[in-house]
């Protein structure tokens, strides 16, 4: 091409530019529209299947409703709107490359009239599905409904931008508060499973007014690094592995990411997870082929979708999973009646909980479920909600004459 008729074709290209600048508003939309159906089009050209990461939204939204097909409680899934923000907040949850609402990922069952709202909460690295052993039995007591945390599971997973621990926290609250406003919801049962136990006693704290009672899974964070016990990741941390990893962690390197990394080969890495936890490892009931197969499948669409509440981790723990925040420092300041549950093989140290009902002013149990490990409503599911009615048992006990009593096995501690 010649120098002259170069210069042509950027006059060309300069004008075009100028002129695409003073488009319309409603041009633009007309571009914006072209490229959605471009992308959908593409979608359907190039299918999940060929892609390096075979996952998408709709992917895990398919994925939960094959794992729940199996229940016999009728349920309702729905998007949340959370809208953008909280008015005049000024925490990251909600900040992105674009304005959009966020949605909570959310599944509520059929429960009789008059049924306590008992809302659960999932793990880190886990989703609201995770509970599907769980919501037939539950749901004969309680209004169960379950969410995916904002950033996780089939939710929103805006852009991660928190850069303290005050702002992490306030990620998880503050979205789970425009959640409970969206739905009208006071005077619950609040549980949390780990991360999310975690997340469920700083929300009880910041918003005690309605929350009925709280009901901790094997709660994180409760343990700081500071303890006496934390000698050996002292020691560990000298040696090349425990540099490298304490590395990692830092560098806020996921599991999740090796998901992603491994591309197709991904699926194949979360079957043997979930094949030797909940299966050969397991030490409680092993999950069914079906359970097994339905399990893996929705883990793994969660685990592979774009990071976001995942990003969390080194915010509200340092290596070795001890709180940079920990709840026993405000165990003082607990307004909420609170029961934790732990199974007898979790390696959630509940010695925690222990030290933490030494400080609260409210009432406090701790249960212990035999065969169950930190997964304890997976590994014995029957135990678990033993333990749950139990701690429930003043909310849905309407004839005076019936108690709840703890279940042979279960252990108060």
């Amino acid at each position: 091409m010649s120098l002259n008729r170069f210069r042509l074709r950027m006059a060309e290209e300069i004008s075009k530019t100028k002129l695409g600048s003073s488009a319309s508003v409603s041009d633009s939309s007309a571009a914006s529209a072209a490229t959605n159906a471009a992308k959908s089009r593409w979608k359907i050209l190039w299918p999940s299947s060929l892609r390096w990461i075979p996952t998408s939204t709709d992917n895990i939204i398919a994925a939960e409703n094959r794992l729940l097909s199996i229940l016999k409680t009728p349920y309702v899934q729905e998007q949340v709107n959370i809208g953008s923000g909280p008015p005049g907040s000024k925490v990251r949850w909600f900040r992105s490359s674009s304005d959009e609402s966020r949605h909570i990922n959310t599944v509520t069952f059929d429960a009789k009239e008059g049924s306590p709202t008992l809302v659960m909460v999932h793990g880190y690295g886990a989703s609201q599905g995770f509970f599907f052993r769980n919501f037939d039995a539950l749901a004969s007591r309680f209004r169960v409904i379950a969410i995916d945390q904002l950033g996780w599971g089939g939710s929103s997973r805006p852009d991660f931008t928190c850069k303290s621990t005050e702002e992490t926290e306030a990620w998880f609250i503050d979205s789970f508060e425009e959640w409970r406003k969206s739905k009208n919801l006071s005077n619950f049962i609040l549980l949390g499973h780990s991360f999310g136990g975690y997340v469920a006693a700083k929300y009880a704290l910041k918003h005690p007014e309605h929350v009925q009672h709280l009901v901790l899974v094997g709660s994180a964070g409760f343990s700081a690094e500071s303890d006496a016990k934390s000698e050996w990741l002292t020691k560990f941390r000298a040696t090349w592995k425990g540099a490298l990893l304490n590395h990692l962690w830092e560098s806020n390197f996921t599991p999740q990411k090796l998901i992603r990394g491994l591309g197709p080969w991904g699926p194949g890495l979360v079957n043997r997870y979930t094949s030797a936890r909940f299966g050969a490892r397991s030490v409680g009931t092993v999950l069914t082929d079906e359970e097994s197969r339905l399990l893996t499948d929705y883990v793994y669409h969660t685990l592979a979708a774009k990071a976001s509440g995942e990003l969390c981790l080194k915010y509200i723990f340092s290596f070795g999973a001890f709180a940079r925040k920990p709840l026993l420092q405000s165990a003082s300041e607990w307004k909420v009646p609170t029961t934790f549950i732990y199974g007898m093989n979790d390696w959630m140290n509940y010695q925690g909980a222990v030290e933490a009902r030494k400080h609260m002013k409210v009432p406090c149990e701790i249960i212990r479920v035999p065969q169950g490990g930190h997964f304890v409503f997976i590994d014995n599911p029957a135990g678990f909600h033993s333990a749950v009615m139990y701690a429930c048992r003043k909310y849905i006990s309407q004839d005076s004459s019936h108690q709840e009593l703890l279940s042979d096995g279960l252990r108060l501690v």
